[in-house]
């Protein structure tokens, strides 16, 4: 994800539109993986955890009208937000939130995010589609579906070292 170089303070508004769907299958349960997401403590373990930087702000409150924030210092002192609401909170099947995400305090992104869970076989299948607008001359270039992806294999390393762990 790069800046626009040419887009400064008195740059024009503008408006980016992108969408992006991944499917994952993960070797546990529906309300495991669910919980993963829902969880405070679980969420912790996998999604904003990677080093190196420090966490400023995290909260969660996962229910229709809750809010989820983070907020993170990088070592080279760029500082993220990620800041969602919940709409629609089904256990063990479906979450629907919007976020948006900052940059040293800059709004540079709003999303929308619908992850589905369904009982598969060998545990649960994902589906997680997000369709988002990158503002002010802010350019994605497949970064968010690249993290997306990356988090999600966090996401199935975590539900793999829970597993061992019991």
């Amino acid at each position: 994800m790069d800046r626009n170089p040419e887009a400064g303070p008195s740059a024009a508004p503008s408006a980016v539109h992108g969408a992006f769907s991944i499917e994952r299958d993960f070797v546990a349960v529906p309300s495991r993986v669910f919980n993963a997401f829902a969880d405070p403590t679980t969420k912790a373990r996998w999604f904003g955890s990677e080093s190196p930087h420090m966490v400023l702000e995290r909260f969660m409150d996962v229910r229709p009208g809750g809010r989820e924030r983070l907020k993170v210092q990088w070592a080279g002192g760029l500082t993220t937000t990620f800041d969602a609401t919940y709409f629609d909170v089904v256990a063990d099947a479906r979450l629907v939130y919007t976020y948006e995400m900052q940059m040293d305090g800059k709004k540079i992104s709003v999303s929308l995010a619908t992850l589905e869970f369904s009982a598969e076989a060998e545990g649960t299948r994902l589906k997680l589609t997000e369709q988002g607008v990158f503002l002010d001359g802010y350019e994605d270039a497949g970064s968010r579906e690249k993290g997306t992806s990356h988090l999600l294999e966090r996401l199935s390393q975590s539900l793999a070292e829970q597993s061992l762990e019991e």
